[in-house]
């Protein structure tokens, strides 16, 4: 499969500044909105299990980035990019307490894609 997700530059540099404070072994997961709504949620590769319905779209700056198999039926359409805002990061989510979350946007796929 094609790469489903990217990031922008701002949020690239954000993430290599929280791999060196946690180290590189992390792991993007992307919310199904529960708790923390419908966010990019960065973990500590030993923090989170990822499942057989977990489905990998693609790598942001060497991390995966993982989606549930059944929300992915719904975003199959389009085109991850995570951004950075400012904001309060999701509970559990590294971004947490920085004063910057991570955020999706999502573009719609091209017939071509």
């Amino acid at each position: 499969m094609k790469e489903k997700v990217s990031a922008t530059k701002i949020a690239q540099e954000f993430l290599e500044e929280l791999k060196l404070r946690y180290g590189a072994d992390l792991l993007f997961h992307q919310s199904g909105g529960c708790c923390d709504g419908s966010s990019p949620m960065l973990f500590e590769k030993k923090e989170f299990v990822i499942s057989d319905s977990d489905i990998s779209l693609g790598t942001i700056c060497n991390v995966p980035f993982y989606m549930n198999r059944n929300q992915y039926s719904r975003w199959e359409h389009t085109n991850l990019v995570v951004d950075l805002v400012d904001g309060m990061g999701g509970m559990f989510s590294l971004d947490n307490g920085t004063g910057k979350r991570f955020l999706i946007r999502s573009e719609v796929c091209t017939v071509k894609e």
